[in-house]
């Protein structure tokens, strides 16, 4: 095998229940690129400690039990829970941390740690990061190409998103990986008119992507128009019966892939 390039970090770490893989490049201090990596996994780690709704010692789950609270908390645990209102407010309750009466943050809570973690890396100098934690990724710098696969065929893709220089979130919302694990919020079942898979592209980040890309998996049909009309935002949706939609600026990314 060939070594490493001197300018490029490559690591792979689990946590929260996945595999994260980090991809760093533009490395001209390996020193402070390693120390940002080592707190960015950190990060991760202690954000699954306090948000794991599978730790009955996680403060998430005290708080829901009522043994602790807001005011006991990190102050992350206020942070997630503001935008998670904020989600459900522009989702019209389609994303919610409170289904059937619970608290359960973690549809936001993975992209939002990404998000920062990649903060961590890029403020200790590295020129591009990408960070891919269980399909959902935060980009920086670039050129970066992110194959988007087919939900309906194992191992085949549908597309490819692209960025030449900038950040982007991509998240990907759908039963193929993990059987149906979004429902209705309203119904409490699979939604209606479900898609495939439903792709979301935000320039704001992973956390927006996230999601969006959860709530619009659970309007199903009505995911197309909501979409279109979020600022900054553009998805991509495979059908059940293996069809195809996008948002009139998806094209972007894609267009940029084929450079």
């Amino acid at each position: 095998m060939d070594p490493e390039p001197l300018d490029r970090l490559r690591h792979v770490e689990e946590s929260m229940g996945t595999v994260f893989s980090f991809d760093i490049r533009g490395v001209t201090d390996q020193a402070r690129v390693r120390a940002g990596l080592q707190a960015a996994v950190a990060w991760l780690h202690r954000a699954d400690e306090i948000f794991s709704t599978y730790r009955p010692d996680s403060q998430i789950m005290r708080l829901g039990r009522g043994e602790l609270e807001l005011s006991g908390c990190v102050t992350e645990v206020s942070e997630v829970l503001e935008l998670c209102a904020g989600a459900e407010r522009e989702s019209d309750g389609w994303f919610t941390a409170g289904y059937a009466g619970g608290l359960d943050p973690t549809g936001l809570v993975k992209g939002w740690a990404v998000e920062r973690a990649v903060r961590m890396i890029t403020s200790s100098g590295a020129g591009s990061v990408c960070l891919n934690g269980g399909g959902d990724i935060q980009l920086t710098g670039g050129p970066w190409r992110v194959g988007i696969a087919d939900p309906l065929r194992p191992g085949e893709l549908v597309t490819v998103v692209a960025v030449q220089d900038g950040g982007l979130g991509v998240a990907t919302s759908g039963p193929a990986e993990r059987g149906c694990h979004i429902v209705d919020p309203h119904t409490g079942v699979a939604p209606a008119e479900a898609l495939a898979s439903v792709t979301v592209v935000c320039p704001a980040g992973l956390t927006s992507a996230d999601v969006r890309a959860t709530a619009a998996y659970a309007m199903g049909g009505r995911a197309r128009d909501w979409l279109e009309a979020l600022p900054g935002t553009e998805g991509f949706a495979v059908t059940a019966g293996g069809g195809s939609w996008t948002t009139s600026g998806f094209h972007r990314y894609t267009s940029a892939a084929r450079v």
